[in-house]
């Protein structure tokens, strides 16, 4: 029989999620001020840009050019129920999971800062554009960089990695 989950009741690491939260909608902010959509600066000259797009779909521009009745309001309603799951289960990992805990933060920050776009404008601003000749890169954000680096960090957590070894 296994033991019932055991829910932490302070989560040290919401701190995190908070100042991707900020850093995110300030970024965002600064584009739309700055830039009119796909408007380009050049920052590193044949590697990066900033170039202001509105992503109405998923992560990676997945439905992004798909149209269907009340899109937005799936869109949002998929990214709560997500952000809910991450949640719920961000309470459950217990303090020895501080990889796995930061990585969910950060997913969460991330995850927040974009539905925060979509229940707002209908869309998620992205803006960093790298790219190499003609290939280009998904356009993203600070949340978007949030959320991969923590998966990275949560996949590290599975493999063991930074974790003592267990002793007989």
């Amino acid at each position: 029989m296994t033991p019932p989950v055991k829910i932490r009741r302070t989560a040290p690491e919401l701190w995190i999620s908070a100042v991707i939260v900020a850093a995110d909608q300030l970024t965002k902010a600064l584009v739309r001020h700055k830039l009119a959509e796909y408007d380009s600066v050049n920052v590193i000259p044949g590697l990066l840009d900033i170039t202001r797009a509105h992503n109405t779909g998923a992560a990676f521009g997945i439905l992004n050019g798909v149209e269907f009745p009340y899109k937005a309001v799936v869109m949002v309603l998929v990214a709560f129920v997500a952000l809910a799951a991450v949640g719920l289960y961000a309470v459950t990992l217990p303090d020895e999971q501080r990889m796995a805990r930061v990585g969910l933060a950060m997913i969460l920050g991330g995850a927040l800062g974009n539905l925060i776009d979509r229940a707002f404008t209908g869309h998620v601003v992205d803006f960093v554009d790298v790219y190499w000749r003609t290939y280009h890169f998904w356009a993203f954000n600070v949340a978007d960089s949030a959320i991969t680096m923590g998966v990275v960090l949560m996949l590290l957590d599975v493999l063991g990695v930074g974790r003592a070894p267990k002793t007989i």
